[in-house]
């Protein structure tokens, strides 16, 4: 039977969030609702690509795929804008991929039945899916970023799958002026910071060795083991991985570990 989970409550505490918009934006509403003091400094942004012919070639062939993989809400968004240019009802056989929950909603939202791991929102989790173990001679199709991890195409090929590279957008670093940075890290003083991918630590660990600031000892808010093996590397003290990547949830965990904190339990793992 469901227990009734008590309302987070950050009142007063100070909170940092690295990500990109909108998703800052939509996650720090619920850190105002819960009491918290929010400060956003995105420390990735992305771009779509502009539009190349062998893209679109690749949107026309798009129902010679069996398998549709998507790795972030973004990619997800920018592929159905794609499909719904060029083709005027979704070819039907293939199937649909989200790596997490979020990406599966937006594939949903637009009236598929992607398939997504029961648990976790990582590409390990995706790759243990059923439907992606015995790939010989299948076509994948992997919508992502220009650059980021190989380990779905590289595995996927391990396993017979002829995977083509869908690139829709780039990650960059934004570039802050240094007063922006000074009120965030010396006015804000954040005690918890949400940093949301690899790439967005990297650019957390360069912010604090240009600057001169040292953040190691803050609850650190980071989506997979993986990332949180990097931050320890790093000299962060404090990272934790909430038990989703849902807005709520997250919220959820850095109430609970602050509220540790103060108790003298219940640290960050």
């Amino acid at each position: 039977m469901a227990t009734h989970q008590p309302e987070p409550d950050l009142n007063g505490r100070r909170i940092l969030i690295c990500r990109p918009e909108p998703e800052a934006s939509r996650l720090a509403s619920r850190f105002l609702a819960a009491g918290a003091d929010v400060d956003i400094l995105p420390l990735i942004d992305r771009e779509p690509l502009p539009e190349t012919p062998e893209r679109r070639t690749l949107i026309l062939s798009l129902d010679e795929f069996s398998h549709v993989i998507a790795v972030s809400p973004f990619a997800a968004r920018l592929l159905l804008e794609e499909v719904d240019t060029w083709w005027p009802q979704v070819p039907m056989g293939i199937r649909w991929y989200g790596v997490g929950a979020g990406t599966a909603a937006v594939l949903a939202e637009h009236g598929l039945s992607p398939r997504r791991p029961p648990e976790g929102w990582t590409s390990e989790a995706l790759l243990a899916l059923p439907s992606l173990q015995n790939l010989q001679h299948e076509r994948v199709l992997l919508a992502r970023g220009e650059t980021g991890r190989e380990l779905i195409r590289e595995t996927l090929e391990a396993r017979g799958a002829r995977v083509t590279l869908l690139p829709l957008y780039r990650r960059f670093r934004p570039d802050h002026a240094p007063e922006r940075i000074r009120a965030t890290l010396d006015t804000f003083a954040p005690e918890a910071i949400v940093a949301l991918s690899g790439e967005t630590l990297n650019n957390l660990i360069a912010l604090c060795a240009n600057s001169g600031h040292n953040l190691y000892d803050r609850l650190l808010i980071v989506p997979a083991d993986r990332v949180a093996e990097q931050a320890r590397a790093a000299g962060f003290r404090n990272p934790c991985i909430p038990g989703s990547l849902a807005d709520n949830d997250i919220v959820a965990t850095v109430a609970a570990q602050l509220a540790g904190r103060d108790g003298g339990s219940g640290k960050a793992k």
